[in-house]
């Protein structure tokens, strides 16, 4: 299907999305929420369609319909990964768990779980955008960074090192690929590495949200961020699951 743009807002930076639905009700319905957002909306109805307009597009966010023919959202999205560190949303009618946790492995932000409501979609999409990030979606580079007035925020932890402005994050020396949400959350258990964080703490703080039963958002990008750290057992460890309560930062041993 060839790719429908759509006009958003002309006040201020117009922000792109794109949309990858094969279901042409939900497509529209996705598509109309996100114009009245201010966004210039791109609509594909397949996964290969959808990778190739993200390169075409360079969109700030995407939606991805789990359910796709040919490559499914998973597949779709780990290629979007490769090429793009736009926000991603997984859409998805499957209710059960292994599905959602494979979304969010694969670099997902977030997911909504159809049916869903235009209010919801606004709420998540506000939420994600209100989290700080460069002008045009890219790390700043620290040489850049550094020369403005004011020196980055550098926070160190072990043999962890996140450069916050610049959005990197270092492990002995060698740079962490982490989406945006697995950056986000470890600069806030790094600011203050002492503090044990409830998942409902963590869920506002990083994602704007309130709905507890989101938290289980936490426990994934958890897991996922410990296995990017390199956490193995019997062997380093950089995060403590503070049983009943949520988690900490802890020095590698």
């Amino acid at each position: 299907m060839r790719p429908m743009a759509h006009m958003g807002s002309d006040s201020g930076h117009e922000r792109r999305a794109l949309v990858v639905e094969d279901d042409e009700d939900i497509r529209a319905l996705i598509e109309f929420t996100l114009q009245t957002q201010g966004f210039a909306v791109t609509a594909v109805d397949s996964g290969l369609a959808g990778v190739e307009a993200v390169r075409e597009t360079r969109p700030d966010l995407v939606t991805l319909d789990l359910g796709l023919p040919g490559i499914d959202g998973i597949e779709a999205c780990r290629r979007i990964r490769e090429i793009s560190d736009a926000y991603v949303v997984m859409i998805t009618a499957r209710d059960d768990e292994i599905d959602r946790l494979l979304g969010l492995e694969t670099g997902a932000d977030d997911f909504i779980a159809k049916p869903f409501s235009a209010r919801e979609l606004k709420a998540r999409v506000n939420a994600m955008f209100r989290r700080p990030r460069t002008t045009d979606g890219a790390p700043v580079p620290v040489e850049a960074a550094a020369s403005g007035a004011e020196a980055n925020e550098i926070l160190e932890h072990g043999s962890l090192r996140v450069d916050v402005d610049g959005r990197r994050a270092f492990r002995d020396g060698e740079e962490l690929e982490l989406t945006r949400t697995e950056f986000d959350l470890l600069t806030e258990l790094m600011r203050t590495p002492a503090r044990v964080w409830t998942r409902e703490a963590l869920l506002r703080s990083v994602w704007g949200t309130e709905w507890a039963s989101d938290t289980h958002l936490v426990e994934v990008h958890i897991g996922n961020l410990r296995r990017k750290l390199g956490e193995v057992r019997g062997g380093p460890r950089y995060i403590r699951t503070v049983r009943g309560v949520g988690y900490r930062m802890e020095l590698a041993e």
